[in-house]
C-alpha cells in the first residue's frame, strides 16, 4: 500500500499554525487530486486545502484543532480504488460516533459524584462556575439526584433578570475562528501599544454628487464598473499622503519607516469577518483603476477567495462604516500602519455657504492616528487636505478636466 502523508503547507510568512475550520470530506472517502478536502483558518484568512493525490483519505485531525505548519493532517492511500456507481451505501455503512448517554458521559466520575448532595456542583463544574463568577444556587442540575454537572456549568449564563413567563432565552456557545481571535488580539494590542488619537471633520459631498450624476452612466458603459465614492476618497488620500508623509509611515523599534508609495488597504466585510485587502500603488491608478480594483478585491473577499498576499502590507487604511449606517466612529489603526480614515453615512444637513444657510449632503470623516510619530499638525493637516480634495475634486483630483480623468 502506498500512503501519502499530507502536511499543512505554509500559508504565508510568519504564520506557524492553522486551524481546521471544516473538513469537506469524511474519513474513508475517495478523493480526486486537487479536490478541496478542507478549509483551514490562519490568523489572516481562510484557505482551501486541496488533495495532493487521488485515493482513499484517512483524517488525522479534528475540526477545530490547531495544527502546526508541516504537521500531518491526513493520509491518502494512493492505491485505493475509486468506488463504482453510487457511493451512498458506502457512506451509510460507515460507523458513526455513538451519542454518549447520560450514564456513559458521567461514567468516569460516577462513583465520586454519588457522594454529592442534591444541587451541589462537582469539582469540574465549580471551576467553570468560578470562572464565570457564578454559584450553583440558581442552576438546576441534570445529574443524578439533581447534581450540577460540568455540562450544566458550561451551559449556564449569568442572570439577566427574572425570566419572563413566555418567550425563549436560549444561548449559543461557539468557538471563534482563528481569524476572528487574531483580529481581537490585534485590536486589543493597538489600544495598549499605540498612542492612538482621532481627529474629525465634515465634508460637503455635493460636488461629488454632481460629478457622479453627470458622468456615472458613461463611466459604467465605458469601463464596466460604477463610479462610486471609493475612487474619490482613495485618490484624495493618496494626494494627502504625499503632502504629509508621516501619516504614510510606521514604527519599527526605534526607527520610523516612511514609504514613497501608497498601498491603500480597504476594509471589506467577508463571510469570515472583516477583511482588509490592499490596493497596490494606488498613486499610479486612475478613477477607473481604483474602482476596478475595489470591485475585484471586494468580490474575492465576499467569495472567500482572497489570498494572504492580497491582504499583506498596506501603508494606510480606509474603512467605510457608512454602508452600515454609521454616523460617526473612531476607527482603530490597522497595525503596523499609523493611520486610518473612517468614512460614514451621508445625511442632508444645514450648513453655512457664503453667509447663507443651505441644505447639503454631509459626511463626517475621522482620522485615527498614532501620536507617537504623527503630530497634531500632520494629522489635522492631512484630514483637511482630504476634505479640500473631496470638496473641490475637479481642480485637485482631475486637473480641471473631469472628462479626461474619467476616460483613463
Amino acid at each position: 500500500m502506498s500512503v501519502l502523508e499530507m502536511k499543512v503547507p505554509s500559508p504565508g510568512e510568519s504564520i506557524t499554525e492553522v486551524e481546521i475550520a471544516t473538513w469537506l470530506v469524511e474519513d474513508g472517502d475517495y478523493v480526486e487530486k486537487d479536490q478541496p478536502i478542507a478549509e483551514v483558518d490562519s490568523d489572516k484568512a481562510t484557505l482551501e486545502l486541496p488533495a495532493e493525490e487521488s485515493g482513499i483519505i484517512t483524517l488525522k485531525a479534528e475540526e477545530g484543532d490547531a495544527v502546526a505548519v508541516g504537521e500531518v493532517v491526513c493520509l491518502i492511500d494512493t492505491d485505493g480504488k475509486k468506488p463504482e456507481g453510487d457511493t451512498t451505501e458506502k457512506t451509510d455503512s460507515k460507523p458513526t460516533k455513538e451519542a454518549p448517554t447520560k450514564e456513559k458521559a458521567d461514567a468516569p466520575s460516577q462513583e465520586k459524584k454519588e457522594t454529592y448532595a442534591s444541587g451541589v456542583a462537582s469539582p469540574a463544574a465549580k471551576k467553570v462556575l468560578a470562572e464565570k463568577g457564578m454559584d450553583g444556587s440558581s442552576i438546576k442540575g441534570t445529574g443524578k439526584d439533581g447534581r450540577i454537572t460540568k455540562d450544566d456549568a458550561v451551559k449556564a449564563v449569568p442572570s439577566m433578570g427574572t425570566q419572563p413567563a413566555n418567550g425563549t432565552r436560549g444561548t449559543e456557545r461557539k468557538k471563534m475562528s482563528m481569524l476572528r481571535r487574531k483580529v481581537a488580539e490585534r485590536l486589543v494590542a493597538v489600544k495598549s501599544e499605540t498612542a492612538m488619537l482621532t481627529t474629525f471633520n465634515e465634508v460637503n459631498m455635493q460636488p461629488i454628487f454632481d460629478l457622479r450624476k453627470e458622468y456615472k452612466e458613461d463611466f459604467k458603459a465605458k469601463h464596466g464598473v460604477g463610479l462610486g465614492f471609493m475612487s474619490f476618497f482613495t485618490l484624495a488620500v493618496v494626494r494627502a499622503l504625499k503632502m504629509y508623509p508621516d501619516v504614510n509611515s510606521m514604527i519599527d523599534g526605534d526607527y520610523q519607516i516612511k514609504h514613497d508609495f501608497q498601498d491603500i488597504s480597504i476594509a471589506v466585510s467577508g463571510p469570515k469577518g472583516l477583511m482588509v485587502p490592499v490596493i497596490r500603488n494606488a498613486e499610479n491608478l486612475s478613477f477607473r483603476g481604483v474602482e476596478s480594483e475595489v470591485k475585484r478585491l471586494a468580490l474575492r473577499a465576499r467569495d472567500g477567495q482572497i489570498t494572504i498576499d492580497e491582504m499583506t502590507g498596506g501603508t494606510f487604511t480606509i474603512t467605510n462604516g457608512g454602508v452600515f449606517g454609521s454616523m460617526l466612529s473612531t476607527p482603530i489603526i490597522n497595525p503596523p500602519q499609523s493611520g486610518i480614515l473612517g468614512m460614514h453615512n451621508i445625511v442632508n444637513r444645514p450648513i453655512a455657504v457664503d453667509g447663507a444657510v443651505t441644505i447639503a449632503p454631509i459626511m463626517y470623516v475621522a482620522l485615527s492616528y498614532d501620536h507617537r510619530i504623527i503630530d497634531g499638525r500632520e494629522s489635522v493637516g492631512f484630514l483637511v487636505a482630504v476634505k479640500e480634495a473631496l470638496e473641490n475634486p475637479v481642480e485637485l483630483l482631475m486637473d480641471n478636466n473631469p472628462t479626461k480623468a474619467l476616460e483613463m
